[in-house]
């Protein structure tokens, strides 16, 4: 299972408590959804390992996970910075028209013109709608990083076979 595509789904952050507990920033939405994955990769450099999800909880804005056999909290705190992986496989399918970010990440992205603005570095999240951070190539038609809106009324298409993104955009933005 390990040699899979990996998808980062959160990170070990701290210990919780005196009994090996951890506490987990989660990059899922909601954040609990990380909890619904019962078995983790863990991840830091080149090491990467199996551990078993016992049981987690929400704490306040706090994810704190107790992995199955971690009982000492010496033990957990080396797990500290370990990022929590999952094959991607075993993300939810979604609609023709739905995307997980990371899938975004690295397409080119090109105007209405046939222009190249850049290729997608990565997303953000904001209160109105998501953004893409578009950052230039050595063939992109000037050096600009933008920030194009991830709205239906900007980008129009997506090909992950191409891979390329079509968006109404133009470049003087």
């Amino acid at each position: 299972m390990l040699d899979k595509e990996l998808i980062v789904l959160g990170k070990i952050v701290s210990v919780h408590g005196l009994q090996g507990a951890v506490k987990v920033y989660s990059f899922t939405d909601p954040i609990e959804n990380i909890l619904t994955y019962k078995e983790w990769i863990l991840r830091k450099a080149d090491e990467k390992f199996t551990v078993k999800l016992e049981r987690g909880r929400l704490q306040g804005k706090v994810l704190v996970a107790q992995l199955k056999n971690l009982t000492d909290r010496e033990e957990a705190r080396k797990l500290a910075d370990y990022e929590i992986c999952i094959p991607f496989d075993r993300l939810p399918v979604l609609e023709s028209s739905e995307y997980y970010w990371h899938q975004l990440v690295g397409l080119k992205v090109i105007n209405l013109q046939e222009q190249l603005l850049g290729n997608i570095d990565h997303l953000l999240e904001t209160g109105a709608n998501d953004v893409l951070v578009v950052k230039p190539t050595a063939e992109s038609i000037d050096d600009k990083e933008r920030l194009l809106p991830y709205t239906d009324q900007c980008v129009l298409s997506i090909d992950l076979n191409v891979r390329e993104v079509k968006v109404d955009w133009d470049a003087e933005f």
